[in-house]
């Protein structure tokens, strides 16, 4: 939508975003600018970048031998429980 259908239209855009949870790509002088979506489909998209970061991390920790056996974790956790 160009912006200036946005500018003039904003409450009824902000309610399609809402009820339909796409997104909706602004315009600017014939060019793709901005997106307007609605809050849950924000957050839920952070939420879903968040966990992407800490696979990409942990594929990295492991092709960096930075990683530990599921037998050594516990023995770790028991370890720090019963110090306790």
């Amino acid at each position: 939508f160009p912006i200036s259908h946005v500018k003039a239209h904003l409450a009824a855009m902000i309610a399609a975003a809402g009820e339909s949870g796409e997104a909706i790509v602004i315009t600017q002088n014939g060019h793709e600018a901005a997106v307007l979506q609605d809050i849950a489909s924000y957050e839920a998209m952070r939420k879903s970048l968040a966990m992407l970061k800490l696979v990409a991390q942990g594929e990295r920790d492991l092709s960096q031998g930075k990683s530990n056996s599921q037998a050594e974790v516990f023995r770790k956790l028991r370890k720090k429980l019963t110090a306790k």
